[in-house]
This record gives C-alpha cells, structure tokens and sequence, in this order.
C-alpha cells in the first residue's frame, strides 16, 4: 500500500511540475522582445567620441542628440512614447566602441544605435550589430560602412567615394592635375587614401607622392619635405584628427607654397582654432551647414538648417560643426521612421522603416534609402570651402 502512496505522489509531482513548466513557457512565450517600445518608451542606443582624438567630432554630436531628442520629447514623443536616450563615449577606441555596443545591446536593451563617431569604430562594431539584429546609423564616412550594404548599417555622412571625385573635380577646374597624398592610418583616412588612388587615373589626376602618419603622430616635417621635393601642385591631406593642425603648421614652417587641400573631416572648429594664421587658405569639401546660404536661401534645406543653428547657438553658445549635422540627421530619421511602426517599435521594423526613408531634407543633404543605398547621399550635397581669417567661407 506504501509502494502505491509513494507512486501516486509521484506521479501527481511529476504532473504538477509539467504543469509549472507549461505555465513557465507559456509566459516567456508570450513576451515581446526586449529590444523593442514595450516597456513605454524607445530606447536609443548612442556611441560617440568624447574623447580621444575625435573628441571635437564628438561633443557637438552629443550636443546635437539630446537637444533634438529633447525636442521631440517635449512635442509628445513618437506616437506618445518618449525617446529613452543613451549615449556612450568610445574614447576613439574600437575596443571601447565594441563594449559600449555590447552594454547597450545586451543590457539597455535599445533597438537602435546611432554613431559611432569615426569610420574606425562603426566598422569595429559591426559584429555587434550583425548579432544582435538591430539597426545602426553611423556618423562617419569611409566607403566600407555602406558599401557593399550592410543590411542594418546606414550612415549619414558623405563617403569617401562620393567626395573623393567631387574634390577631384574642384581640383582639375582650378589647373591642378598632380597631388602629393598625406593621409592618416586610420580608418577613415586608410579608406580615403584607397579611394584617392582609384579615382585619380580615372579622372585625370596624379598622385606624384603618397605619404601616411599614425593618429597620435605629432610630426610629419619627413613626409611633407618628401612631398615638397616632387612636383606635386597641391596637398591633398586625408584626416579628421587634430594631426591636420600640425601638417598645415608645418606645411608654413617648411615654406611650402602649394595649396593646402583638406577632406569633410577638417570642418570643425579644432582645425580653424588649433591651426590658427596657417588654417587660412585652406580648403576642403564638406557640406553647406557653415555658411547655411549655400543652400539657397528660402529653400527647405536652407529653413531647416537655420532653425537648427539658431537653436544649438541658444543652447550651446557656438555655430554647429557639419558633425553636429550627422547626428542631427541620424536622429531625425530614425525618428521620423519609427513614426510610421504600428504598435511597438521592434529592432526589425525600424530597420524595415529606415530603409524607406525616402526624400528627407537633412542638414547633410537630402537622403533616399533604398535596399542597395543605405547612405542616399550624392555631391550635390557637398561645396568647397576656404578659410579667410579664421573663418569658413565659400570657395570660388
């Protein structure tokens, strides 16, 4: 009789625990991932350069994204729920971009990340991304953050291959044909220096001397006397850290009267500042946010931008960067993508809404999405620039 005891009660334990177990899966099945709205608000992940060598990038990227977020907060959010900002610093390191990805993946549980800063760290995330599903709109340039297309990688700043041939073009208008290279090692600066080599038998040009310097390097007299010694016309220097400073310096130490040309990652205020009297005469491309009358004045680009600097000069006390440009689109089109996700805003249907984005007036330009163009930019959103006593002007 004990013998049957013990095995009913057994069976009925057994029993209660397939029950629990039931009930147990039944619950987690019916829970909504948590990288998506559900919980109330939108949390969006952000990985920027607050210091490091990027730090002039960064800070106004950063300033840029809260102010804005702050503001479509206040107007009521995205379809009443409020955006739950995050905003990390990557130091200008890729190894601190990949744990600033994977806390904001696996434990903020965010079903976006904007950034990173630089070129370097977005692709160092990559995998993160790849992983987790979810996506990624970066504010730097090198070619290989949307080509070939990554699924769920976007960008909203002007690739290397598309202001490569829009400088080149400058260039052979204005008589020069032949272009000593100095660019750094860095991601960004790697990937300009491969575009520059592509374009230039392509369009006409000559790169007579190629010389490259590490991020950090604080002299570069050897390779600009090696590229003072060709025949090289102009300089044509590929970086977005405050290296450019020294090579213009020392571009007036060594006597060197060839122009000095920039890339889109000189338009900020650390080259005008840290450059100081050898900053003027230099030009690069970049977009038409420092002087907003190059958009056209009364044009939808040219009310937004405005409207923009008018708020981030109130809030900051400065002019915004084309830095603070990126992030202001990074975050406006995710905004206005989540706008059109029914019900809660998961990591797939935002990437499925950012990829029709389609006809939006950003300050970097006008951008179009589509499954084969995730930057959506072309050079008619860049002009060139000089600097003329310490500021930015358009070039003639």
């Amino acid at each position: 009789m004990r013998g049957r005891t013990l095995k009913l009660s057994m069976a009925m334990l057994i029993a209660a625990l397939a029950v629990s177990l039931a009930i147990f899966i039944g619950a987690c099945g019916s829970k909504k991932s948590s990288n998506s709205s559900s919980n109330g608000s939108i949390k969006v992940g952000a990985i920027v350069s607050l210091t490091g060598s990027y730090a002039a990038l960064g800070q106004p990227e950063q300033n840029t994204l809260n102010m804005e977020v702050k503001k479509i907060n206040d107007a009521g959010g995205i379809n009443g729920k409020q955006i739950d900002l995050m905003i990390k610093d990557d130091g200008t390191d890729d190894a601190k971009a990949v744990a600033a990805a994977s806390e904001l993946i696996t434990q903020d549980h965010v079903v976006a990340i904007l950034g990173p800063t630089g070129s370097s760290t977005t692709m160092a995330i990559r995998g993160n991304i790849d992983r987790a599903g979810i996506p990624e709109i970066s504010m730097a340039a090198a070619t290989p953050i949307t080509n070939p297309v990554d699924k769920l990688v976007f960008a909203t700043a002007w690739p290397n291959s598309v202001v490569v041939p829009f400088t080149f073009d400058y260039l052979k208008k204005n008589g020069i044909t032949k272009i000593g290279a100095i660019t750094d090692t860095g991601g960004f600066g790697a990937d300009g220096l491969a575009v520059i080599k592509a374009a230039a038998p392509k369009m006409g040009m000559t790169v007579v001397d190629s010389e490259t310097f590490n991020p950090g390097d604080t002299d570069m007299t050897a390779q600009l006397t090696k590229i003072k010694n060709t025949d090289a016309q102009a300089v044509l220097m590929w970086t977005a850290g405050p290296e450019g400073t020294i090579i213009a310096k020392e571009m007036q130490d060594l006597g060197m009267k060839i122009p000095l040309y920039g890339s889109h990652g000189n338009g900020n205020l650390q080259f005008i500042q840290g450059a100081g009297a050898a900053a003027n005469g230099v030009k690069f491309p970049a977009g038409k946010i420092l002087v907003p009358a190059a958009y056209g004045k009364g044009s939808a680009g040219y009310t937004q931008a405005t409207a923009f600097i008018t708020a981030y000069q109130a809030a900051y006390g400065a002019a915004p960067t084309t830095f603070a440009g990126h992030a202001f689109d990074a975050i406006h089109i995710l905004a206005d993508a989540a706008k059109t996700v029914s019900g809660d805003v998961t990591a797939a249907a935002l990437r499925d809404a950012i990829e029709q984005t389609s006809g939006y007036v950003g300050i970097s330009g006008d951008f179009t999405f589509s499954p084969t163009d995730h930057n959506g930019m072309t050079p008619k959103a860049l002009v060139m620039y000089e600097i003329v006593n310490g500021k930015w002007t358009l070039a003639k």
